[in-house]
């Protein structure tokens, strides 16, 4: 079964979090919803500017934890290295 890696934003280098999934359509849909107790909603954090995928969930669980001790501008260049306007890559998984 394959797993997702997955880094949400709240606008261009605002508040980020990182998450994992085995479903990363239904996973972004509970954020942008608002479904999703937490961090995200309570900062209003909806836009999907990066995600992974990954053979197996455990390895999308490894990047994840590593993903988390990354420092800030090491995130910030993942997601600007292929999305660097910070788009909402929404419309492209539900394709």
């Amino acid at each position: 079964m394959a797993g997702y890696t997955y880094i949400l934003a709240d606008f261009r280098r605002g508040r980020t979090y990182i998450g994992v999934t085995n479903d990363l359509v239904r996973r972004i849909y509970e954020h942008r919803e608002g479904l999703a107790d937490g961090y995200t909603e309570k900062n209003n954090i909806k836009r999907l500017v990066h995600f992974e995928v990954h053979e197996t969930v455990p390895l999308a669980i490894q990047r994840e934890k590593t993903l988390k001790r990354w420092y800030r501008q090491w995130k910030v260049a993942l997601i600007e290295e292929h999305n660097p306007d910070w788009r909402d890559l929404w419309d492209e998984i539900v394709k």
